[in-house]
């Protein structure tokens, strides 16, 4: 399976779908479908129905943020604050970095 563009921590915009432009945080990141669920105010939310549990005695609809395909997500530039493609190369050490387009390491 080739290596994703996108980890958990990075900041990323959405660019297409029903929460086109908005911005958050990846929260998880699911390899095997090629999704990825992102925290923020704007992004698409589900809504689950739940029995109660320990975790959440009263039950009822639990709002969470649903699964974006990664295709339709694009990591912000840390030093410009624009959305930018993410590209590898190898240090000095070696080891494979994800750099962004104006030459910034993302971590």
């Amino acid at each position: 399976m080739a290596k994703l563009h996108i980890k958990k921590g990075d900041t990323v915009m959405v660019i297409a779908g029903e929460s086109k432009g908005a911005q958050g945080v990846v929260r998880k990141v699911y390899p095997e479908s090629q999704r990825a669920i992102v925290e923020g105010s704007d992004i698409k939310q589900l809504s689950r129905h739940t029995k109660p549990n320990a975790a959440n005695p009263d039950g009822g609809i639990i709002k969470e943020e649903a699964p974006i395909h990664i295709s339709n997500l694009m990591v912000i530039d840390p030093k410009t604050g624009k959305t930018t493609r993410v590209y590898r190369k190898k240090d000095d050490n070696g080891k494979s970095v994800r750099y962004a387009k104006s030459g910034e390491v993302i971590s």
